[in-house]
C-alpha cells in the first residue's frame, strides 16, 4: 500500500519531469535558461526563511511563557493554540484581507485617529503574504519547542541558579543550548509546510507575489505544461530531502522528532 500510494505518484512525477513534453533534460535546461522560474525560486526561498525566522522566534516566546505560567493559564493557552488549527487558511486569509486592506480596518482607524494621510499597503505585496504565512505557522512552530521545552531536566536549572549563574546566564547557556533541537524541529516544520502554501500567497500577494506552488498550480491548470510543472515539484522535493540530510550532519533526527537523545 505504501508503495502503490505513496511512492507511485512521486515516480510517476519524477518520469513526467524528464518526458514531458519530449523525453530529455529540457526541463531542467528550460530552467536554467529562464530568469523569470528562477526568480520565483528565489522569492519562494527568500519568503520561506523570513517566515521560518519570525515564526519560530514568536514561537519560541509563546512556547517559553506557556511553560513558565501557572497550570490554568497553560490550560487555556494551549487551547486557544489547538484552537487556531480549526480555522481553515482561507478564513484567515480573508481575515486579513478585511484587517489590512487600503480600506480595512487597520488603515481606516489610523486615518480616523489623523496618524496617517493615506492608505498603508499591507496587502498585494511581500508584507502582506509573509503576514499572512507567519501568523498561520506560528501553531506549528509552538508544538515542537513546547514538547522539547517540556522534556529538560528543571534540575539542570536549579543546579545552574545555585552556581551563581545569573537568569540571563543560565537561559544563554543552559535553557537555550537545551532546546536547540526544539529549534530545529521547528525551523525545519515551518520551511517545509511554508515550501507547498498556495493560497495565502494567492490571494494576499495578489497576483505581485509569485511563489512555487502557484506557478505549478498555473503550469497544471492554465498551460497544461505538465512537465515544468513536475520539474519544479521535484526539485522542492529534493530541496526538502537534501534540507533534511543537511540538518542530520549535524544532529540526530531522532532527537529533533522528538525521540531518546542518547
Amino acid at each position: 500500500m505504501l508503495l502503490i500510494l505513496y511512492l507511485g505518484p512521486i515516480v510517476n512525477i519524477l518520469w513526467l519531469s524528464i518526458t514531458e513534453p519530449t523525453p530529455g533534460l529540457g526541463n531542467y535546461e528550460k530552467l536554467l535558461g529562464s530568469d523569470s522560474m528562477l526568480r520565483i525560486i528565489w522569492t519562494t526561498a527568500r519568503i520561506c526563511l523570513v517566515t521560518t525566522l519570525f515564526s519560530v522566534t514568536i514561537g519560541y516566546v509563546i512556547a517559553y511563557a506557556m511553560m513558565h505560567a501557572h497550570q490554568r493559564q497553560q490550560n487555556a493557552m494551549l487551547a486557544l493554540l489547538l484552537i487556531s488549527f480549526w480555522i481553515s487558511v482561507l478564513v484567515r486569509t480573508f481575515s486579513w484581507l478585511m484587517l489590512l486592506g487600503n480600506n480595512g480596518l487597520l488603515n481606516n482607524s489610523l486615518e480616523a485617529m489623523n496618524i496617517i494621510s493615506a492608505p498603508i499597503p499591507f496587502m498585494r505585496n511581500e508584507l502582506g503574504v509573509l503576514i499572512g504565512m507567519v501568523h498561520y505557522m506560528v501553531p506549528y512552530a509552538v508544538l515542537p519547542l513546547l514538547a522539547n521545552m517540556q522534556s529538560l531536566d528543571t534540575r539542570v536549572l536549579q543546579a545552574s541558579r545555585n552556581l551563581g549563574a545569573s537568569g540571563a546566564q543560565t537561559f544563554r547557556r543552559i535553557y537555550l543550548p537545551l532546546t536547540r533541537p526544539g529549534i530545529v524541529a521547528a525551523s525545519l516544520l515551518v520551511f517545509i509546510l511554508s515550501l507547498g502554501f498556495y493560497v495565502t500567497p494567492a490571494m494576499l500577494g495578489g497576483g505581485k507575489v509569485l511563489m512555487v506552488a502557484e506557478y505549478i498550480s498555473v503550469q497544471l491548470l492554465v498551460t497544461l505544461n505538465w512537465g515544468t510543472a513536475a520539474m519544479l515539484a521535484t526539485l522542492m522535493l529534493f530541496g526538502v530531502m537534501a534540507l533534511i540530510y543537511i540538518m542530520s550532519r549535524f544532529m540526530k533526527l531522532s532527537t529533533v522528532f522528538g525521540g531518546a537523545q542518547s
